[in-house]
């Protein structure tokens, strides 16, 4: 299933790779999604506000494990792509070691200051209880959710798109079933939501961990490779480290919005947990074009192939384009039907307008920010991360600055209003960066 994307069609070559990523994140998100359904459906609307309310805070982890897996993604590929074998697997073996070491402190880090956590973002004591519980069991599960998206990253790197598929589809369904049995069944509350979690996502890393090492060992190459080495842990940490910064700062952003959020009650926060779980359902998707965008770009500059790379975003950006029209139709014209997804018979109306209204406001820029994320994952891919993070930390920053100045005019809809403007100036940004040319200077 190792794929060589420096042959063949750009567009062929990159949409057959991408088609399977994207049919992975859809599962992924499908049982993110699942979390906050069961809990509202079942276990009502507090829970619903509790999953929600620990949200930004689990999206910290996440952005570290993310970053990572870009860090390595990249590296990998381009040593894929200039086929140097021997440096490739050092890159793996040295990304594994060095991702558990990472995981285990967090987690460590994570169960102490639990409580901690929550009291920054100032969640609401109706909801605090369970916020923290589900959080606590969360941050436990962390070890297995880091090294399942470092795994991710390098079967991807390799141009495997498939394999993560299905561990996906199968962790998807089973943290469904999980949920199901947890919290309709057992009636276990916001417990049982994170426990099926913790349980999927432990299965799938488990699965993933042993068939990578399989596939690496079976990688013939005449060239040494070392267990670990720092010198690559360095190369690594040169791209992985400003990609967790970026992902971290949005994830700190976005506590900072949470916080806004929080204080305008419980009801509130239960129609922007859901809207916002949909939210990120679109946008995971762009951002997982966009890493195959990133393995792309790397093969094809490895092999010093700068202009398939151009054709490769080219169709990129079409794909982005065509996803998105779809998300906009279902949130902007059938939101109401999308929120009471995750509504019970008695949730309030102030829950289901706020859910509403946010999706209505965001959904019409889903268009600009796929592009972003496309000419991002471009920048990625070819190392221009300083281009890459200033147009990222300009989008976070603009949007978190106008939701205090907006929800002080606007209340909570003032919040929303943040998103377009900051995607908007954002993607502006990516665009001049990728017309500048400076990514390609070295490859050329």
């Amino acid at each position: 299933m190792i794929k060589d994307l420096t042959e063949g069609n750009p567009k062929k070559v990159l949409w057959q790779f991408t088609m399977p990523m994207f049919v992975s994140v859809i599962f992924q998100q499908l049982y993110n999604i699942a979390d906050s359904v069961i809990a509202g459906k079942f276990a009502g609307e507090n829970a619903l506000a509790a999953v929600g309310a620990s949200y930004p805070i689990t999206m910290i982890f996440m952005a570290i494990a993310v970053g990572s897996n870009i860090g390595c993604a990249v590296v990998i590929s381009q040593f894929f792509g200039a086929k140097e074998y021997g440096k490739m697997k050092t890159a793996v073996f040295t990304t594994m070691l060095s991702s558990f070491v990472l995981s285990v402190l967090l987690m460590i880090f994570g169960l102490l200051g639990t409580e901690t956590l929550m009291k920054m973002i100032h969640t609401p004591s109706d909801i605090f209880e369970d916020g923290a519980l589900y959080l606590r069991i969360y941050v436990a599960g962390f070890l297995f959710l880091f090294l399942y998206n470092v795994a991710t990253g390098i079967f991807t790197s390799l141009g495997d798109s498939k394999t993560p598929l299905y561990f996906l589809i199968g962790s998807s369904l089973g943290n469904i079933l999980l949920d199901t049995i947890f919290v309709a069944v057992l009636k276990w509350g916001v417990a049982g939501v994170a426990w099926a979690t913790f349980i999927a996502q432990g299965v799938a890393c488990i699965l993933a961990l042993i068939t990578l090492t399989g596939r690496i060992k079976g990688i013939e190459t005449s060239q040494p490779c070392q267990i670990f080495s720092w010198q690559m842990l360095k190369k690594i940490s040169g791209i992985a480290i400003p990609s967790i910064l970026q992902q971290s700062f949005v994830s700190v952003g976005n506590i900072f919005i949470q916080s806004l959020v929080n204080s305008f009650g419980s009801s509130v926060i239960a129609g922007y947990s859901a809207a916002v779980k949909l939210n990120t359902f679109t946008i995971t998707c762009f951002s997982t074009m966009g890493n195959a965008v990133s393995s792309f770009t790397a093969q094809n500059l490895g092999a010093g192939k700068v202009e398939r790379t151009r054709k490769g975003l080219a169709a990129g950006i079409k794909m982005g384009l065509i996803v998105a029209l779809p998300f906009f139709t279902a949130f902007f014209i059938f939101g109401n039907n999308m929120v009471q997804l995750f509504m019970s018979g008695d949730a309030s109306e102030v829950a289901l307008e706020t859910g509403v209204t946010f999706l209505r406001i965001v959904s019409p820029f889903y268009f600009v920010i796929s592009i972003k994320l496309l000419v991002d994952g471009l920048l990625r891919g070819s190392g221009a991360i300083r281009e890459f993070m200033a147009a990222t930390f300009t989008d976070l920053i603009l949007r978190v600055l106008i939701s205090y100045i907006l929800s002080a005019f606007f209340q909570a809809t003032g919040i929303w209003m943040s998103w377009p403007i900051g995607w908007t100036i954002a993607a502006i940004m990516s665009v001049f960066f990728y017309r500048k040319g400076k990514w390609a200077e070295k490859y050329c």
